[in-house]
């Protein structure tokens, strides 16, 4: 797993926004977060984007959405969004404004 999670760090996608303007966006972080957890590191990957997981299970559920439809799983996404939205922009607040 280390090996894979060595060649995926050659090809990650510099953040635009930080090249630009010097500010990180709400996404940066997610690349190295998703390495770590490759290589098995719960806590590092939560530290480096908090979302991580979050993300993961409403991938999941869009993905197992489109294979079959649920009852109420439109409501379930709409409140995983919303979670994700609020996980990510509290992050980036901790990030940037930590006193």
């Amino acid at each position: 797993m280390y090996f894979i999670a060595q060649n995926f760090e050659q090809y990650m996608l510099p953040c635009l926004s930080k090249k630009l303007f010097g500010l990180d966006c709400f996404g940066c972080g997610m690349q190295r977060s998703m390495v770590f957890l490759i290589q098995g590191d719960f806590s590092a990957a939560f530290h480096m984007y908090p979302a991580i997981f979050t993300l993961i299970v409403l991938i999941a559920v869009i993905g197992i959405n489109a294979i079959r439809n649920f009852k109420y799983v439109g409501k379930l996404i709409y409140f995983l969004a919303i979670l994700n939205a609020v996980i990510i922009i509290t992050g980036y607040y901790f990030k940037h404004f930590n006193f």
